[in-house]
């Protein structure tokens, strides 16, 4: 039985909307702090500690917006990995547990779900047995790529942030936390591109009635 993804989707576009958001928010109070530690002679006490509760409460909905993110998309994923076993079973690797359970193991959930995503993307096209096309799951891949990326940069601000104790440390810190803003801004909105893209490609075949949206 088919799965409609669509109302998952829409969810999950719509947090991961917010989540860009509050990137730009926590953007905003990380260069604030920045800027008190390094562009203030001997550094600026009261506008560390300023910056440092605006980005205590910028992250407190950053975390928020993440578990409500992570649930609708891990429910959204599923649906569709439901779907790829009606069309293309034999060709999934994994079982539609996977969709869930893949993000729960350390390490190797830096690569299980992708794994889990391309055996959807394949069977929710016409042919799920076709050779990959040239830059076919390309979306999927950058996706992806920032994802993991995204995640091991902010793991490592928000160390060097907790050891912080010089105005330099704090400098270092402001430095890899507006990386990790700025590539988790990159990584939502491709992971917007490619959901809307993957529910296109899964309405289009349960209808036959649209094409896929590019």
């Amino acid at each position: 039985m088919l799965h409609n993804p669509d109302s998952a989707s829409f969810a999950v576009t719509a947090l991961l909307g917010g989540t860009v958001l509050a990137d730009a928010l926590s953007l905003f109070a990380t260069f604030e702090l920045r800027t008190a530690v390094t562009e203030h002679a001997g550094g600026d006490v009261s506008g560390r500690d300023l910056a440092m509760a605006s980005m205590a409460g910028v992250g407190l909905l950053q975390i928020l917006l993440l578990l409500a993110t992570a649930t609708a998309f891990i429910v959204w994923f599923h649906r569709l990995r439901k779907n790829a076993e009606v069309w293309a079973g034999d060709l999934q690797a994994r079982t539609p547990g996977w969709a869930i359970g893949g993000w729960f193991i350390p390490i190797a959930n830096l690569w299980i779900p992708h794994g889990v995503a391309a055996d959807i993307w394949r069977a929710s096209r016409a042919e799920p047995s076709a050779a990959d096309g040239r830059g076919e799951l390309g979306l999927l891949h950058a996706w992806w790529a920032a994802f993991v990326v995204d995640t091991v940069v902010a793991r490592v601000a928000g160390r060097i942030l907790d050891r912080a104790e010089t105005f330099e440390e704090y400098a270092s810190a402001a430095n890899w936390l507006l990386a990790s803003d700025a590539l988790d801004i990159v990584a939502a909105v491709l992971a917007i591109l490619f959901v809307r893209r993957l529910t296109s490609m899964q309405h289009a075949k349960a209808t036959g009635m649209i094409p896929a949206a590019q």
